[in-house]
């Protein structure tokens, strides 16, 4: 017979096998079965090198075509340098009128020997060699006419950068649409601005109606794009898509990185929900996010989106190579230009945050707070604790964490004294299920007796077990229920922990744990590969090993019955003692530190923990042999207390 401690500890394995797999450790590297084209080129490129101007033709109508810049050109916003006071560094290009790439100033890649500054959004290359820039232009459709330009391809002619006596800093770009015939049709302007001091991006995108004949047209552009794995280990990456339903509360449309890699999602995934707004689209991955959003004053995504599209970009086609981004496209539906007058522009008016997903940042700011950017964190909800209880939970531990981290400056001892302190407050409810646990076991060599005698008859078999239980006290599920109170508090605890942007390169001690979100790398080494499982080590970690030493005590602890003392049950243990000593330290190996210093945190305090129980136990099962009551202060009594054996010696083999 099993014994319910045995359940529990197998249940306890359960849920951290999920948890772990739900991490990544042994997912398969993803990646695409081909080369993914995201712009539909209508006509070649003609080579800018003679020409007085860079430009495209389209084919199908030799009379239309777009003109450029004389020269590819190159501009950049902001700095990568925290003291300019600009939080992002944006190169814009003006291939498309794109951004090459976004780049934070306060925020280093994971880089263990040169850290850089981490670029966010960057170009990307497809495998056929097409180049795809976030918040470029696409193609400029003439549905009349049934054309279309790839503006992407052309080299827009770039203005002189301008900064505002308030640090605000412009730099735009100017295309031009012609008709052989009738001269100039169409003029488009992009203009981008970046503030100081915050994680945004202003973009206007202006085409004008020159010909003086109504026009019908409709754009593309790409969107948040070019992002690449940030996790250590697992791709947490998605794309996602925020909606207002009818009542007024904000919906969401997603599709992880993961998905999107498999063939049959190559071509990418629409991201809609019909009928309801949209008010902004995004590409996160485990930190940080690229969200554009409508301004204030225009409607972008009011009416004139017709489709998003999340795409996954894999240039060379191999095998967890590190190249691998997402993105998004976007296609605007078609406008009507009247000849001439205000009707004969559009413009389209955005702001893209690029920054970290933190909900502090985004509650402070009360746009960010109306769209509900903070749908962009996602903790780790199951079935058993959906997102709707495990949120607000992880939520407010954060919040404990980040007061904490103002008294005591480390968020490695803020993880520890957190554990503790949530041990100590889920101390009565974990004591009174390991009491409702050890007197259920006791029992197991009544239970079986009942069992045999009524095996025959299963409606007297539920009575006489019932029966027993009630006359002692026990109840299997007082057993439980503790555990399934408690289980929502550990899975929140884990989450926050495993998302927090706090713990992104957080040092807990200068020669060891350096970054609480990598794994702890005592000793790096060159990368080991093991046979057939695929896995790969470079570093030795010596917290999963410290866990499972964990482990092994707190199995060592397990209190044993008469029944347990040999035979299948004590075989039964002493496999789980095996499972469990070897099973953390080889799923939770290449884990952020964080992760781990938590786990083993609450490892060591639960062996702690079990101890004083199990005295409580003992204490009160001497009591009772002896027909004793414990006497309390408030009765008058004294209890003279047995001297406690050394802790070492209270372990049974």
């Amino acid at each position: 017979m099993i014994r319910t401690p045995a359940i529990v500890t197998a249940c306890f394995v359960l849920f951290c096998g999920l948890l772990v797999a739900f991490s990544g450790l042994f997912r398969p590297a993803h990646r695409g079965d081909g080369p993914c084209i995201l712009l539909q080129q209508t006509g070649p490129a003609v080579a800018p090198a003679a020409a007085e101007q860079s430009s495209i033709q389209e084919q199908s109508s030799p009379g239309l075509s777009a003109a450029g810049g004389r020269r590819p050109a190159a501009v950049t916003l902001g700095s990568t340098d925290p003291n300019n006071g600009y939080k992002l560094a944006i190169m814009l290009s003006s291939k498309g009128a794109g951004i090459a790439a976004a780049t934070f100033s306060e925020y280093k890649d994971r880089s263990r020997t040169d850290p850089k500054p981490l670029v966010l959004l960057r170009r990307s290359r497809t495998a056929v060699g097409s180049e795809i820039l976030p918040l470029a232009t696409g193609n400029l459709a003439f549905p009349d006419r049934n054309v279309q330009l790839p503006l992407g391809l052309l080299d827009w002619k770039s203005l002189p950068p301008q900064t505002s006596g308030d640090g605000w800093q412009t730099a735009a770009f100017e295309a031009v649409v012609e008709d052989a015939a009738s001269g100039e049709v169409i003029r488009l302007t992009k203009t981008y601005r970046l503030p100081p001091d915050r994680y945004e991006l202003h973009i206007d995108f202006a085409m004008r109606n020159i010909s003086g004949q109504p026009l019908r047209i409709a754009a593309s552009m790409t969107g948040p794009a070019g992002v690449a794995r940030e996790a250590s280990r697992a791709d947490m990456r998605k794309a996602l898509a925020a909606f207002r339903d009818p009542d007024g509360g904000i919906v969401t449309a997603s599709v992880d990185a993961s998905k999107l890699a498999k063939g049959k999602n190559r071509g990418g995934t629409s991201l809609q929900k019909p009928g309801l707004q949209m008010l902004w689209i995004a590409v996160v991955n485990k930190y940080f996010a690229s969200i554009l959003a409508q301004a204030p004053e225009d409607g972008l995504f009011d009416e004139r989106t017709a489709d998003n599209t999340a795409v996954y970009i894999d240039p060379d086609g191999t095998e967890d190579s590190g190249d691998e981004t997402l993105g998004v496209m976007l296609k605007l539906a078609p406008v009507e230009l009247a000849a001439g007058g205000e009707r004969a522009s559009v413009e389209y008016k955005m702001q893209l945050y690029l920054g970290p997903k933190d909900k502090g940042l985004f509650d402070k700011n009360p746009r960010y707070r109306e769209l509900g950017f903070v749908q962009t964190i996602t903790f780790m909800p199951c079935f058993c604790c959906p997102s709707a209880v495990i949120n607000p939970l992880a939520f407010g531990i954060l919040a404990a964490m980040k007061w904490m981290y103002g008294f005591l400056p480390n968020y490695g001892v803020v993880i520890i004294i957190l554990v503790f302190l949530v041990r100590l407050a889920m101390h009565p409810v974990t004591k009174k299920s390991q009491v409702a646990m050890s007197k259920f076991s006791k029992l197991a060599p009544q239970a079986e007796q009942i069992k045999q005698k009524y095996a025959h008859n299963k409606t007297e078999l539920n009575k006489q077990l019932m029966n027993l239980y009630r006359q002692q006290g026990a109840s299997p599920v007082m057993g439980f229920l503790p555990m399934l109170i408690q289980m929502p508090i550990w899975i929140a605890l884990y989450s926050a922990i495993y998302a927090s942007i706090e713990l992104r390169a957080a040092p807990f001690l200068p020669f060891w744990i350096t970054d609480l979100s990598a794994p702890d790398a005592l000793v790096s080494f060159a990368t080991v590969e093991i046979p057939l499982l695929k896995w790969k080590f470079d570093s030795l970690n010596l917290l999963p090993l410290l866990m499972g030493v964990a482990m092994y005590l707190q199995q060592k602890m397990m209190p044993k019955t008469a029944a347990a003392a040999s035979g299948q049950a004590a075989q039964q243990q002493k496999m789980m003692m095996v499972m469990m000593t070897l099973m953390f330290p080889l799923f939770l190996y290449k884990a952020p530190s964080g992760l781990n210093l938590y786990i083993m945190a609450s490892t060591f305090a639960g062996v702690i923990e079990q101890h004083v129980i199990r005295r409580h136990i003992e204490q009160k099962e001497l009591w009772e042999s002896q027909n004793q009551v414990a006497a309390t202060s408030k009765t008058g009594g004294k209890v003279k207390k047995k001297k406690p054996k050394p802790f070492f010696k209270t372990m049974r083999s």
